[in-house]
């Protein structure tokens, strides 16, 4: 779609479209990286890698990151800076740019799912809807806070950022969903993790619920059912 030029910023963090993201920036060449893009166009490209990548990871020509756009930044009395980034456009790292910057500057090409207008795609999408306020109903009752909906975005492709970037999976599991360029495909994986969780949330709020009763409970009528 478009090929920027773009400060590079590698962390085990996979960053989706459309979501916001803290971040703790302290390292001296990001600090100067984060003062560049503020009196820029406040982007950066935020490209995941694992954990035992090593002191200086540096992403592959290939892997696929998000633009992070800075909303709000506020440094610290020691000159680190705590910041709110909101992910846009997803790309691909093409190369890396000549540069004589602390940190790396990196040529990426941006892309988007290739079916946005599939018609199995809203079926799918009111599915995902139905399991993700299931598992939020399921969530707020184990925890025992009061009763409140989460808004998920209209677009089927906004959504299934949304659902993946709420859920708690494994880094690498994030990074194929950010890479998926179908949102069909998106959703559907968001259901095969979705309908299990909740089976599992489920019996566990039940007994939850069994236990604050004294045992003398039945199962909570909040608890959503079905598939």
């Amino acid at each position: 779609m478009a090929t920027l030029e773009v400060p590079l910023f590698p962390l085990g963090v996979v960053l989706f479209p459309g979501t916001p993201q803290l971040l703790h920036i302290f390292e001296p060449r990001y600090r100067q990286m984060l003062a560049d893009c503020l009196e820029g166009d406040r982007r950066f490209g935020l490209s995941f890698v694992k954990g035992d990548a090593g002191d200086d990871p540096e992403p592959l020509p290939g892997d696929v990151g998000c633009l992070a756009s800075v909303h709000e930044s506020r440094m610290l009395p020691d000159g680190r800076s705590n910041i709110l980034a909101v992910g846009e456009a997803r790309y691909i790292l093409r190369a890396y740019a000549r540069s004589d910057l602390p940190y790396r500057m990196a040529l990426v090409e941006t892309f988007d799912d290739d079916d946005l207008s599939a018609p199995q795609v809203a079926e799918l999408a009111v599915q995902a809807r139905a399991q993700f306020a299931r598992f939020v109903t399921g969530m707020q009752l184990l925890s025992d806070r009061p009763a409140q909906t989460i808004p998920l975005d209209g677009t089927p492709q906004a959504m299934s950022f949304q659902i993946a970037a709420t859920l708690e999976l494994e880094g690498e599991v994030k990074q194929e969903l950010l890479a998926l360029q179908s949102t069909h495909a998106r959703l559907q994986r968001l259901l095969q993790f979705l309908r299990p969780i909740n089976h599992e949330l489920g019996r566990r709020v039940e007994v939850h619920t069994r236990a604050r009763g004294n045992g003398k409970g039945g199962p909570s009528q909040d608890v959503v059912t079905g598939s």
